[in-house]
């Protein structure tokens, strides 16, 4: 993560010596690598136990793998590769996530599509992506896909949340097959 800052703060530094109306597209660096700086260190400091984020190409912020290992519940024991990918329009968009590992989970379609509130352009009752939103939310919220936020009422992959609801005891040998 160094090596985007410190050239963030080269960038800022040497545009004092610039004269005014001149212009280098190579010294530009967009609102989304700025704000991402600043989340990936945030996230860093805050990132659940059970979550390990890793990023192939410290250059590039805005593409980054997360594993999720739940040390409760259903997905014990478990651990689950995501990919997400942070669009240029970010902060005014969501971040694109997709579940890398195949799972049983009324959430998670076999596909690796999330059903995650937080991650809907645009929500029916307002929970949303927002502006004011933040990686460590989208964080934290798929890392409760495998505790709390388990919804089997209304679930993206209907055949894994009637199967957990008819025999979760089953289901959950399944998840790890």
């Amino acid at each position: 993560m160094l090596t985007l800052a410190s050239k963030l703060k080269r960038d800022d530094g040497g545009k004092t010596g610039r004269a005014s109306g001149a212009s280098d597209s190579t010294h530009r660096v967009s609102i989304r690598d700025r704000l991402l700086t600043k989340e990936v260190a945030e996230l860093e400091a805050n990132l659940p136990s059970t979550c390990k984020a890793s990023f192939p190409d410290e250059d590039k912020l805005h593409h980054f793998q997360l594993a999720v290992s739940p040390d409760e519940g259903y997905y014990q024991s478990g651990r689950f590769q995501f990919e997400i990918d942070v669009p240029e329009a970010y902060n005014m968009v969501p971040p694109k996530v997709r579940c890398l590992t195949r799972i049983w989970h009324p959430n998670i379609t076999e596909n690796g599509e999330i059903c995650l509130s937080l991650l809907r352009e645009h929500s029916i009752d307002g929970t949303g992506w927002a502006p004011t939103r933040t990686l460590k939310d989208v964080v934290w919220g798929l890392n409760s896909l495998f505790t709390d936020l388990l919804n089997f009422d209304d679930p993206l992959n209907i055949d894994a949340a009637e199967h957990h609801l008819r025999d979760k005891y089953v289901c959950c040998s399944l998840c790890f097959a």
